[in-house]
Formats: C-alpha cells, structure tokens, sequence
C-alpha cells in the first residue's frame, strides 16, 4: 500500500512541503532522506496520510526513514510553522534553520542514551560499609547509601576509581540502576535581598502557567541571583529551563556561576562555537528530557523541550537576538510565544529593557518587576560625567582630562576601562595629500586599517588587502591613519602607562576558542590594569577591581538616519557605565562627546532609563514609529542599485491599489550601507498600526516577490526590522 506524506524540506517552495510516497505510514517529526532535483536530501514528515493534488506517478518514494530515532515533537513543529508564517519564510527552510547540522545530514544520528544513576540495592544495604581506613572507598558507599541515586562522573569527583567499584559491588548484587534521580541542588551561598526575594517569588507564584515578566534592574542589581533564584525551583520539580543570552563571550562567565550552582543537574550548552556533533546530541539530551538546564543563544529558541517550566532571556533588549539573514527571526519575542505555547512564566532581564518591552510593561501586557539597588551592599551608582571635546586638542582620541583620570586610577590600584564602539588600528587610511581614502571593492565602506596584521580590512565582507606604500592617485608615501580603533587607543595607552597591564578586547583578540577563558584568569588574578574594548564588553561582565570608565567618541551613532540610535547608544552607555563600582570602590564614569546637550547624555548622566524611555516613547508615539506602530522592510540587492530600485518600485505600483488603508507605503531607497559584498541594495518599508493590516499587506507582495524570474536580483522580508 502506497501512503503519501508532506515533507519539510530546505528548499525555497512558498510553504516548502513536498509529497513523497512510502509504503508505510510515517509519524509526524520522522527524519528522511528523499530525492530533490536528483540528490538526496534530509527532510522532516510534515504530515503522513494526505491525498496527493498531483499525478501519483510523478510522486517520488522516500529513500530513508530514520524510524529508530525520535521524531520531532509536535509543539516543535507547531512552533516552527508560527515562525515561518510570522516572518513570511518558507517553511522547509526554516525547519532546516532550527535544526543542528547532524540532523540536516542524511545519515542516521545515534540518539543519547539516558544517564545510569547508582544507588545500592536492597542486599547492598544489608552490607557493612568498607573500613574507615580506605577513606576513598569508605566516601562512594557512604555516598550511595544517602542518595536516592548518584551518577557516574558526581561519583568520580568522590573517588577516581569508582567506575572500578561499581563493577565489583555490582557483580556482587550490591548495586541498583536506574535512568532517573531526583535532582540534586547545591544550596545557594548567595542571600537575597529584599527586593530580589519578591521579583523571585512573583515569578515562583506563576510557575504552572502563562506570565511575561520585565525584571527591570539597575546594573549590578544581581538579577542573575533573581533567575537562579526561580530556576532552582523549577529544576528541583524535575522540570526543564531555557536560559537565553546574547552573545556567546557571556557564556563562560555565567557557566562558571551555573556550575556552582547547579553543578548536579544536566546541562545542555547549545551556540555557534560548540562543535557540530555535541550541539546535535545536546540538542537531543534536550528533546528527549535528559538535559534539564539549556543555556543558548538566539539559536537555542527552537531547541524542543519536552518538560519546559521556565524560560529566561538575559539582556533582553540586545539586538544579538535578532537574525540578520536567512529567517530574520527575533528571538526574545519567539521566546514570549513560546512561553504562552508550554504555559509557564518568561522572564526578560535587563537594565536597559528594549522599548518594545517596556511599551508591554507598561500597557500591562507584561508584569514588572524592578530591582532598584545594586546587589553589594557597598556599591553605589557610578559618577557620570560628560564633558564637551568640541573645541579640545585631543590625543589619539583622549583629552587630557580623561589621560589624567586613567594615571591617577592606576597610581591609587584601580582599573579602567576604556570604551570605543569599533574595531582596528584606525577607521580609514588617507592620504594627506590628496585626500584619498581607501574604501573596499566590494562595499561602500572604508577599509579598516590593522596595523599588526598589517592589512586593510572590510568589516562588512571581510576583504583584505596589504597595506599600500604609496598613494595609488598621487604618489605620496606619507599615508596617515585617522580616527580612533582599538589597537590605536591600546598603543597610546601604553605609551602613558609604560608598567601597566593592557589588554584589548574586540572580535579580532578574542577570536579563538580559549581567548575569554584566559583573560578572565588575567583580570581576576590581577594582571589586567587597563582594558580597551569594544561593545562585546559593554554588558555583562562583573569586575570587582574595576572603577573608572572613559568613553571615547560616544556620539558617532547619533549622526545615524537609524531611529532607533538614540536607543541603542543609551543602552550601550549605560551598560558600560554599569561595568564601574560594583564591588566597594566607588565609580566613576567619563563620556567625551562633541553634543553633550543631546537628551541622551543627561539621561546617562541621572542614570535614569525612566527619563529616557518616556520621552522616546513619546517621539516614537508622534511618528507612529515602532512599538507605536508595526514595520517590515523589503529588500532587494542587484548589480546596481537603479534594478533594485526599479524593481521593488515596480511591485508596489502594483500592490498598492489592494493594500489595506491604514498600511502606509514608501518608495524604495538605497540603504544605508549601498555596496555590499559586490552587490547594491535598496529597501522599501511598510509601516501600520495594526500587526495584522501589515500582515495582510506582505500577503499582497509576497506572490510577485516570489513570481521574480530575475536571476540577478535577490530579494528579502524583514517582519520587525532591527536595521535601517
């Protein structure tokens, strides 16, 4: 008997489901191998026992079912058909997305087995424990006869030798297995205070069912200790947690706190550097229910989960958690949906919650929890004052007042860190006689001068050159490096402190597995006197020793067409400033700019995000701008920027007579950065005040998006647009 199933494979189709035939029934989630354009293909069966609306004899049989593994849940599924809908992108493709590469591959993967938990059994129980004086076997069957079951590598940190052990007591019936044990918390040594005690118990009250809530805390509030708080309990109930952050450099430091914490409780560490095979099988632990704690990053929103209780998102207002390609997903806002789908409480954390968070905050939408003081009981809010370099001789970027705080700081033990937005030795390489600058081939952006590598650098398509001797128009081998990039910042410093322990920290010096392990060791041993770093260190990190903060050039972005710069640059400033005075010594903090009457300064400076959010959500109110109002941008890239323009200008005069009246359209521009990667890229937007207009207008275009038989052309959707 022929049986006819829709399979989700990774191809551009519209809904990206196929039918193929098998001569059994296969269950919802099964992985397959399947034959596509005469190759096999990795799917997943959408759905078995359809009636086919094509000619059966054109129907393709499925060459493989992987019936021996786990299918993929049905709320994984129900979750990844939301978010293809949601983002209007095909289906199979955004099931491919949300997989682990070892379950896109068409080869069986080997399911993880679930882990032996040892105890002693009834005879074993009867039987006199080994004498004192073989204390290390004395301490695994006095282990065993307190616990309800132990696993074998907690055994081994008993007793090296206990895998020997448990063979020769099992062989005397002295030992019993299972596959299950009841949790193990170690106690926290950490007391709450106050107000940490009653954002974690609101969150405890919920447990069961679903609660959005904005932990709003300043920085060094310890909302850490409020998750952990809330997370215990769950994990203590057998349940599962998915614990979310932005950038992969935060991993370690929190792993280490986890693991103190939660050293007895199976952890699935799931982001873009863990090695293929270990992400799939702790992708699978996490399916199958062995891994209880998952910590990701935005990735890790789509791992299935079959007993989840709690769902934590850390700095939630980072736009990390936004895809930029592909499936142009937001992982924060899935988190919220998925939450509603399991029926438990999310909490978003941050001490700069995003606009859209806080707008839901405050319409009710969301539960506000506030942390209004730092965790140690010594710190205090940091000192923040702004000086105007408009009209100051700087050096390398420093003024003198900022060069005179870092050798004072550094005289009196202190460490400083100093805060520059970019990457390199320079911005740009020019030619003071000509005025050429040297932009990449590829883009329109100057190249970025490393003067170490010795090359010229595009930080968007990743070109590189040699740095040129000469002018290429005029001849002159006087080339000067302008502007300010961490290396430059990183020489000056060492030319004024000579004896100090420097080091920098952007993509470029943490580029290898093991760089944030070792620089942590070298800050908490006392190596590090001055760091130089870019936003990777803005948020995040606790540094006891740390006191003085000087922000270099911290007005470039306001010069952005972006409206949300004023957002990111408060966010970002703030959360530099939070770096100084968490521990006893005070902190201080010095913000150089060349426009310090602008609104954002003063907010920085009262380290007030009351002040600022209010009056941005008021702005953003008066434009309709977004959380006001709803946007998505439409974009196309061609050989030049007129075909792309021309094209999506062409599908709007078409579109435009159907679309819903409170949709408003724009004609289509050339993005910010034109030039990327060889190609020119224009955008259009469409902009309402209802979510659901806006989507009934992208249902309008997607038929001639996808009807583009232009081979020249590519084209994208961007539903919640991060990016202008």
């Amino acid at each position: 008997m022929t049986i006819y199933h829709h399979i989700a494979l990774n191809v551009p189709l519209a809904d990206g489901l196929l039918t193929y035939a098998h001569h059994e029934t296969l269950a919802a989630g099964t992985r397959v191998v399947v034959p596509f354009r005469g190759r096999p293909q990795a799917g997943i069966v959408w759905a078995g026992g359809i009636t086919p609306d094509i000619e059966p004899t054109k129907i393709q049989n499925i060459q493989t079912a992987f019936t021996d593994e786990a299918p993929l849940p049905q709320d994984w599924r129900a979750l990844l058909a939301f978010a293809a809908r949601y983002y209007h992108y095909p289906l199979g493709q955004a099931v491919s997305a949300a997989l682990p590469q070892g379950l896109r591959e068409t080869k069986p993967v080997e399911m993880p087995q679930p882990p032996q938990y040892y105890s002693l059994s009834e005879t074993g129980r009867l039987q006199a424990a080994p004498p004192a004086r073989f204390h290390k076997k004395a301490a695994v069957w006095a282990a065993l006869q307190h616990s309800d079951g132990l696993s074998l590598p907690a055994l081994k940190q008993i007793n090296r030798q206990a895998d020997k052990l448990l063979e020769e007591w099992a062989a005397q019936g002295w030992i019993a297995l299972k596959n299950a044990a009841a949790p193990v918390l170690r106690p926290s040594e950490y007391c709450l205070n106050a107000e940490q005690q009653a954002a974690s118990q609101a969150v405890q009250a919920a447990f069961g069912q679903f609660q959005p809530f904005l932990l709003y805390g300043v920085t060094g509030s310890g909302k850490t200790e409020v998750y952990f708080d809330a997370m215990a309990e769950v994990l203590a109930a057998g349940r599962q947690v998915l614990f979310l952050l932005p950038e992969i450099n935060l991993t370690p430091q929190l792993l280490k706190r986890v693991e103190a914490r939660f050293a007895d409780v199976p952890t699935a560490v799931l982001h873009s550097q863990t090695a293929a095979g270990r992400r799939t099988q702790d992708y699978l632990r996490a399916m199958l229910g062995q891994a209880k704690l998952v910590i990701g990053t935005r990735l890790s929103v789509f791992t299935p989960m079959p007993d989840l209780g709690l769902i934590v998102v850390d700095e939630e207002h980072d736009s990390s958690f936004k895809q930029d390609n592909e499936l142009r997903y937001q992982a924060r806002d899935l988190a919220v949906w998925r939450a509603k789908q399991a029926g438990c409480p999310i909490v978003l954390g941050s001490a700069t919650p995003s606009l859209e968070s806080w707008h839901k905050a405050q319409s009710g939408a969301y539960r506000m929890l506030e942390l209004r003081q730092r965790a140690h009981s010594a710190a205090q809010l940091p000192q923040v004052d702004i000086l105007n370099v408009g009209r100051l001789k700087l050096d390398n970027g420093f003024s003198p007042q900022a060069l005179n705080l870092i050798k004072q700081n550094y005289a009196e033990g202190g460490m400083t860190l100093v805060y520059l937005n970019r990457r390199g030795f320079s911005p740009a390489l020019f030619c003071g006689d000509c005025g050429h600058t040297f932009g990449c081939p590829n883009c329109s952006a100057k190249m970025v001068l490393h003067r170490r590598a010795r090359q010229l650098r595009c930080h968007h398509c990743d070109h590189r050159e040699t740095v040129p001797y000469k002018c290429p128009d005029c001849g002159n081998q006087d080339l000067t490096a302008v502007g300010q990039g961490t290396q430059r910042v990183e020489e000056t410093l060492r030319l004024l402190l000579p004896e100090a322990g420097i080091a920098r920290i952007d993509r470029d010096s943490t580029a290898h597995k093991n760089d944030w392990a070792d620089l942590y060791r070298r800050i908490h041993a006392g190596e590090i006197d001055v760091l130089v770093g870019t936003q990777m260190i803005a948020k995040g990190h606790d540094f006891a020793r740390l006191n003085l903060v000087v922000v270099l050039n911290a007005d470039g972005s306001l010069y952005s067409a972006d409206f949300r710069a004023p957002e990111r640059l408060f966010a970002e400033l703030m959360q530099v400033s939070g770096r100084a005075g968490r521990a006893d010594k005070a902190g201080r903090v010095l913000i150089q700019t060349q426009l310090p009457d602008h609104p954002v300064f003063a907010a920085v400076k009262a380290q007030d995000y009351r002040q600022f959010a209010d009056r941005e959500l008021e702005e953003r109110k008066m434009f309709g701008m977004p959380p006001a109002g709803f946007q998505t941008a439409i974009r196309a890239d061609a050989p030049n920027v007129a075909q792309a323009v021309d094209f999506l200008n062409g599908i709007k005069a078409a579109v435009e007579p159907q679309l819903p009246e409170d949709v408003t359209h724009f004609g289509a521009t050339p993005m910010l950065m034109v030039r990327l990667a060889e190609r020119e890229r224009a955008q259009m937007f469409l902009e309402s005040p209802s979510r659901k207009s806006l989507h009934r207008a992208l249902g309008l275009w997607l038929p001639y998006l996808q009807g583009n038989r232009d081979a020249k052309i590519r084209w994208s959707v961007d539903v919640d647009p991060q990016e202008m």
